[in-house]
């Protein structure tokens, strides 16, 4: 439904550390399914493990964050200059390694929702086996001012 160039207008993230390559379902204020294809070329991969590439639990998590960031934001009719921010984890549980081939799919739900906060219930995919899980809280946050840069901008991502 949303491809990358509709992505970027809602995430203020950008290579290399955007995460998310598509959306392939939205139900606003409920659902959101995104894809991560997992490439060798991710620039994570050169240290994380050499000889043994595997992606690192935590940018599993912040797929999954960048996917719920677009729920909230595209819920609420917010597209280039707002941001929401990573307020919390609970139940993360990593279940199997990701590794280079693979196309993640991003499930985030929103469990409950007031004013500008989010709770949803985040699974990662590869096929159909379970790879990570967790709940993420989330606060849709102020805009974005029109001149900061990626860097200042790239640690936001969900809330609540």
């Amino acid at each position: 439904m949303l491809d990358i160039k509709a992505i970027l207008e809602y995430l203020p993230h950008r290579y290399p550390f955007l995460l998310i390559d598509r959306v392939i379902e939205f139900e606003a204020k409920k659902r959101i399914v995104a894809i991560k294809n997992v490439t060798i070329n991710e620039p994570f991969f050169t240290g994380h493990f050499p000889g043994n590439p595997v992606m690192p639990g935590v940018l599993i998590i912040e797929a999954l964050a960048q996917a719920g960031g677009v729920l909230c934001l595209a819920s609420m009719g917010v597209k280039k200059h707002s941001l929401v921010y990573l307020m919390g984890l609970d139940k993360v549980k990593f279940r199997a390694p990701v590794t280079p081939g693979d196309q993640l799919r991003l499930e985030v739900c929103a469990l409950r929702t007031h004013q500008r906060g989010w709770k949803m219930g985040a699974q990662a995919f590869v096929g159909s086996n379970l790879v990570a899980e967790g709940m993420i809280l989330a606060r849709a946050g102020g805009d974005q001012p029109e001149t900061s840069s990626v860097e200042s901008a790239a640690c936001c991502d969900i809330e609540q």
